[in-house]
């Protein structure tokens, strides 16, 4: 029995929540200087050219501070619209390595790419069969590219693997604990709040394409911060932003070197 059946697409109104909220796009970028392929990523070679462009961006000799900074854009723009589009519209998207290119320019300031498929086409689960159907999604995503990739760039720069998956990670728990949520129904509230148990808590490991499911292993318990109102959940590695920063001493504020 199938776990989902296909459907056409999104409505003109939902998909342009993904395009101007969750960098999904179908437009081509006449410049292809920060475009990309996904499948490039494991191509040591154009890896290495592409990484070394992110690199100018951040204005940093650092080889490690570059690559987690690229990953926290490429997790975003891979998990972001599909996540919203799981537990929203109960529909999902195709995100495997094959299906997909970064679509960037850089203008100055902030580095925003985004990502765009090859193929649209959506599935949503087959009666009775969501529980199957999401994992079918979530695979493809976290295994079928995130786990891929995270393997290529810590073998390629020599960055721990844990660090790239916090980065995902912190983009999970801040999308369904801060983002995701607004203007939503009853229905789609129960889903926003199973689907995220579900990723804490039992999604199995190999959904993720590692030996452990790695939201389950970066969600540390939250503490309180000076400066901060709220209680923040304190990261387990340091992303390296600081490295990038004017200031050498501008930590996350989550970020486990801060001493307060």
């Amino acid at each position: 029995m199938e776990n989902h059946v296909i459907v056409n697409s999104l409505q003109p109104e939902q998909y342009q929540v993904l395009a101007d909220s969750y960098r999904l796009t179908q437009d081509v970028t006449e410049d292809r200087t920060y475009c990309l392929p996904f499948t490039d990523l494991l191509d040591p070679d154009k890896s290495q050219a592409y990484l070394q462009k992110v690199g100018q961006i951040y204005e940093t000799d650092s080889s490690v501070a570059p690559v987690s900074m690229f990953a926290k854009r490429y997790a975003y723009l891979v998990i972001a619209a599909n996540l919203y589009a799981l537990s929203y519209f109960n529909k999902g998207y195709n995100l495997e390595l094959e299906n997909g290119e970064i679509e960037s320019v850089y203008l100055g300031g902030a580095w925003l790419p985004k990502a765009r498929l090859m193929d649209w086409t959506m599935t949503e689960p087959a009666a009775g069969r969501r529980a199957e159907w999401r994992d079918e999604v979530l695979e493809r995503m976290f295994a079928g590219n995130l786990s891929r990739v995270w393997s290529a760039l810590a073998k390629l720069v020599k960055v721990p693997k844990s660090i790239l998956w916090e980065n995902t990670a912190i983009y999970v728990y801040w999308l369904y604990e801060k983002n995701f949520g607004k203007d939503a129904t009853l229905e789609q509230k129960q889903r926003l709040e199973e689907d995220y148990h579900y990723l804490l808590h039992d999604a199995p490991a190999h959904l993720f394409g590692e030996k452990r499911n790695p939201l389950m292993q970066f969600n540390g318990p939250k503490v309180v911060r000076s400066g901060y109102k709220k209680p923040i959940r304190v990261r387990k590695t340091c992303c390296f932003y600081y490295v990038t920063s004017d200031k050498q001493e501008d930590y996350c504020s989550s970020c486990p070197k801060r001493t307060s």
